[in-house]
């Protein structure tokens, strides 16, 4: 099996986003950075975004040096309404006026006992993990609906579904995320926006690259046999952005390698 890296690198390019444009927050690593660069290897202009400038024009710049457009747009989604507001509209500046996919990807894991949890990391997550995810519909979503066409993409987790010792206010932040994807697309999708959930499993990224024990522990006795790559999840995230998904409507799809539904061993 090719790795993560080896696909990105000679990845082929299309033309089923041509025309496009697509928000990605938390793009600047990891799965963020799979799915910005195979949007925009589809043919969809991409905004990238994270908190390091540096970091996230080197993902932009990866896609430019493939053929494909891109522009940075940084901003910190813990910040205020008001930050998340211009981020929205630089973001939508950036792309000529018009957005047409948005991927609520940006999120942040702190999985310590509950009683360990800091005030500070709890109000983190609620911030990154759903308010933002909300916030960023409020403003995007509603110019999709004029134009009765566009994608929002959340991503999720397979966490979100069963009960682990560990992770409470996490698993919950993807739980919500989860049910406003259901909620925006009875909402938002008679007007022709297509809201879904993609739901991760156990993923290699870099963020997590010093539990790689842990992974594969966690992995070895799933259909797959081992930890989810940022490409899988970027593979359908862009199916649910393309016209093939246009009757995908709440979905959350399990790119998990059967970590939630089935048991090897």
């Amino acid at each position: 099996m090719k790795s993560n890296h080896e696909i990105l690198q000679s990845f082929p390019t299309d033309t089923r986003l041509a025309g496009r444009t697509a928000v990605v927050t938390g793009s600047s690593s990891g799965i963020g950075e799979a799915i910005a660069r195979v949007l925009a290897a589809s043919g969809a202009t991409v905004v990238v975004n994270g908190r390091d400038e540096a970091r996230s024009q080197e993902v932009a710049n990866s896609i430019i040096d493939a053929g494909g457009s891109a522009h940075v747009v940084t901003a910190d989604l813990a910040g205020s309404y008001d930050d998340l507001r211009t981020f929205a509209r630089l973001a939508t500046e950036a792309l000529g006026g018009r957005v047409d996919i948005l991927v609520n990807n940006a999120g942040i894991y702190p999985a310590p006992p509950t009683a360990d949890l800091s005030d500070a990391d709890l109000d983190a997550v609620l911030a990154i993990n759903v308010r933002a995810p909300h916030v960023l519909v409020a403003e995007f979503a509603p110019a999709m609906a004029e134009r009765g066409t566009g994608s929002i993409i959340n991503i999720g987790s397979w966490m979100s579904r069963v009960g682990v010792p560990f992770g409470a206010i996490y698993t919950a932040s993807k739980a919500a995320l989860e049910q406003m994807t259901r909620t925006w697309a009875a909402e938002f999708g008679p007007q022709g926006v297509n809201v879904n959930t993609v739901a991760p499993g156990a993923t290699s990224t870099p963020g997590n690259a010093d539990s790689a024990e842990i992974l594969a522990i966690m992995t070895a006795a799933t259909a797959a046999g081992g930890p989810v790559r940022p490409v899988d999840i970027a593979f359908a995230v862009r199916y649910l952005a393309s016209d093939e998904a246009l009757f995908m409507h709440g979905t959350v799809m399990d790119i998990d390698g059967g970590i939630v539904n089935t048991r090897l061993g």
